[in-house]
């Protein structure tokens, strides 16, 4: 069981995590940047398994994917709630085992770098608060003061 403020720090954390790793993905020109130097990487590595080539329309679809993850990142680091956190979760969860979908289908083994991102994040957001009601009023609280720090107020 965790407090309500490492929850909210979590949400915080995975957020800005989550920015930082799709931000890349947005353009067409980043992407096809991050692309290729997942390729080197993977050279680099040995891995029998290339990173794809893209196509426009898979280049498409990497830009949509990194559009919503860094719009979702920012209103988690905006508004870190758990009940964000917990939409994170079933988020990670879906993104896991599309993730693992793939690698079993002969995707490239880095990916499962990111799948166990994905699972230490979602464990960590869906860990039991000691108390999910002051959780929410904290947070309800510190936004309606403009101060969606995602930190719990101090008890006088």
């Amino acid at each position: 069981m965790i407090s309500a403020k490492t929850n909210l720090q979590t949400v915080r954390l995975s957020a800005g995590y989550d920015l930082l790793m799709t931000a890349g993905f947005m353009t067409p020109w980043t992407a096809l940047w991050v692309f290729d130097g997942l390729a080197a990487l993977s050279d680099a590595l040995a891995l029998t398994r290339p990173v794809p080539v893209l196509d426009a329309t898979s280049l498409l679809f990497a830009n949509l994917m990194g559009s919503l993850v860094v719009v979702w990142s920012l209103w988690r680091l905006r508004h870190p709630t758990r009940h964000a956190g917990l939409y994170d979760v079933l988020a990670r969860v879906l993104f896991s085992a599309w993730q693992l979908y793939a690698v079993a289908h002969g995707a490239s083994l880095l990916i499962l770098g990111f799948t166990c991102m994905e699972i230490a994040f979602a464990v960590a957001q869906g860990l039991p608060v000691d108390d999910p009601q002051r959780a929410a009023r904290s947070t309800r609280v510190l936004v309606h003061h403009g101060q969606a720090h995602g930190h719990c107020p101090k008890k006088t």
